[in-house]
């Protein structure tokens, strides 16, 4: 028991470090660990008929119910991973945007193999279902971030489509967020403790959270291997948006929401560079970026140095994690 306990939270931290860092989702890595199917089958047990176990036969049969040891041992992870590498994951992302995007590549290419390989048979059906999961992540992956949605009618929509991203694999719910107009304005309503906004938020990821389930559920129930397709396209199709090389097109201005090209302001091509040349990541945000080789990368930043052994490094890293991962996932189940 308490070794299962350990391994649920260890995974636990595993997918608040992904829900730390922009473009990666926590749902892929739940996946990969072998406890994607539990955990949302316990979430969409969550419902009235446990305060009925609880008051017919008591508190331990409402526990079990529950799987509240399974619950604890996750979200206590989560939490401990995302409190304490917030500011790690910000940091790197912010002084060495390459290495740990390289590093997330490697991973969540892995995943598309390990998903893939769920599926017992491949027919037309499965194809079409990988086909339009691939594209409608890498549309939402390439969408720039809308503005002047952040009203409070919205957040309760935000926080809804925000947390079915976050347990589905492929797509991050920060990056969701983003694409939006939702993101500052939750980071704001965090930094001056907006009860009410924060608590808007709140209940449309609770309410998202508990019906998204369940329709996961069900479709895991009746179409498991479409589903599946589906997924592994998701994944396939996010991988556009942490591909390590990146050229900036438009950025915006934090302050009023003003877009312009970031040629306008920088000789440079990419804006994490010229963040982290002028020390300064706060004042802009990027609005449309294109993924480019490592060759382009360095043309368009004065023959800045692109890192490409140690990203390819990293990605192998980030690779073999997965088999890490699921070798842990495989001893849990023996």
């Amino acid at each position: 028991m308490k070794s299962r306990f350990y391994s649920i939270f260890l995974k636990g931290i595993a997918m608040g470090a992904a829900d730390a860092v922009p473009g990666v989702s926590g749902g892929t890595i739940a996946f990969i660990s072998g406890i994607y199917q539990e955990l949302i089958d316990t979430i969409s047990g969550i419902n009235l008929s446990l305060i009925r176990t609880w008051r017919k036969e008591g508190f331990k049969a409402f526990w079990h119910q529950l799987n509240g040891n399974f619950l604890i041992a996750l979200f206590l992870g989560i939490l401990t991973s995302f409190v304490s590498l917030m500011r790690v994951a910000k940091y790197l992302i912010e002084q060495e945007p390459i290495m740990i995007w390289s590093f997330f590549f490697g991973l969540i290419l892995a995943s598309v193999w390990y998903i893939g390989k769920q599926i017992e048979t491949w027919n037309i059906r499965r194809v079409i279902a990988l086909v339009i999961g691939g594209l409608l992540a890498y549309y939402i992956s390439v969408m720039p971030g809308l503005s002047g949605l952040g009203g409070l009618w919205f957040l309760p929509v935000a926080g809804a489509l925000a947390i079915c991203a976050m347990i589905l694999p492929g797509i991050s719910g920060s990056f969701i967020l983003v694409i939006l107009g939702a993101y500052k304005v939750l980071s704001d309503a965090m930094h001056d403790f907006d009860v009410k906004r924060i608590m808007l938020f709140g209940l449309g990821a609770v309410i998202g959270l508990l019906s998204f389930s369940r329709a996961l559920k069900w479709l895991f129930h009746h179409y498991a291997q479409t589903t599946l397709a589906v997924l592994t396209g998701f994944v396939l199709g996010s991988l556009n948006k942490i591909w390590p090389w990146k050229q900036t097109w438009t950025v915006m201005q934090v302050s009023d929401g003003t877009i312009y090209p970031m040629t306008e302001q920088f000789n440079l091509g990419t804006l994490s560079l010229a963040q982290k040349q002028q020390n300064d990541f706060k004042t802009l945000k990027s609005v449309i970026e294109t993924s480019i080789s490592p060759g382009e990368y360095a043309t368009i930043n004065a023959g800045a140095d692109p890192q490409l052994w140690m990203g390819i490094g990293l990605m192998a890293l980030g690779f073999l994690t997965l088999f890490v991962l699921e070798r842990v996932a495989q001893k849990d189940r023996n």
